[in-house]
């Protein structure tokens, strides 16, 4: 085992030891009362006393095991690093779902080394799943059990199932742009939040697009997706590392038909204004 090789087995293991706190955490107030405030003035952007519980407790694990390391947080901001490393935190993505007693929501937790992608972990502890993306390849491990995940060899739009959170996410433009895929894939599902890019990664899940998305929406499912062999990419199939308009496929030519019929409509919808 190379030293580089050791450093990152380390630093997965202890993603590990992040995810599984953080979800006995989070299953500590689920289903129960919890406190619901809006972030936003124009629109509802819920925040809960769970999301600051967990993410309290994830940065003080960090800090304590390794206090150089930055960290960028949903509900905390930043703590700027001295280091090659910077964790990434969404305490729960999908906490609408959480607060209507949904289990599709998840932990995320990322780390990026000199400004890239490293390792990605995904936790829903009431199913008792934790997703993992590493440079090995992506894992779902429950227990000490641990299965590997590849995406479905689907490389056609009228064979692939579509996933999106909300169609409210996207603007008029990105809308019919969204509208325009949907109309070639085989069928769409919307909800879902993260664990969609999840079923992506396990193969039962063909495309995710999304809109507006925050860089710790998206980062630390960025591993997981690539080890199961997808892609993922902004719709100018750029790194999405600051978030915003987002496309996972299962295979290359998918995620290439996606972007051409996206921009394509996109386009079009301009013109037409």
């Amino acid at each position: 085992m190379t030293e580089d090789t050791h450093e990152v087995a380390i630093l997965e293991s202890f993603s590990l030891e992040l995810a599984r706190a953080a979800g006995t955490t989070a299953k500590a107030y689920f289903r129960k009362n919890v406190t619901i405030r809006n972030k936003a003035r124009d629109r509802f952007d819920p925040v809960t006393s769970a999301d600051r519980a967990i993410e309290s407790l994830l940065r003080e694990a960090i800090l304590e095991r390794y206090p150089d390391h930055g960290i960028v947080g949903e509900e905390e901001g930043a703590h700027a690093a001295r280091s090659r490393y910077t964790w990434i935190i969404d305490p729960i993505d999908g906490t609408r779902s959480f607060m209507t007693g949904s289990p599709l929501w998840g932990i995320l937790v990322g780390l990026f080394r000199d400004g890239s992608p490293l390792l990605g972990v995904l936790c829903q502890p009431v199913l008792d799943e934790v997703f993992l993306g590493a440079p090995g390849g992506a894992w779902l491990i429950q227990d000490e059990r641990r299965e590997r995940l590849r995406t479905r060899q689907c490389d056609e739009l009228a064979q692939a199932t579509l996933a999106c959170t909300h169609p409210n996410l996207f603007d008029s433009t990105e809308a019919e742009a969204f509208g325009a895929l949907a109309k070639q894939c085989l069928m769409s599902r919307f909800g879902g939040d993260c664990y969609n890019y999840a079923m992506l990664a396990a193969g039962f899940t063909d495309l995710v697009v999304e809109g507006e998305l925050k860089s710790y929406d998206i980062v630390p499912l960025i591993p997981l997706v690539e080890g199961a062999g997808g892609v993922v990419t902004d719709w100018q199939g750029r790194p999405p590392l600051d978030g915003g308009y987002v496309v996972a496929a299962a295979t290359e030519e998918l995620h290439a038909r996606a972007l051409e019929i996206l921009n394509g409509a996109a386009s079009a919808e301009n013109q037409n204004r």
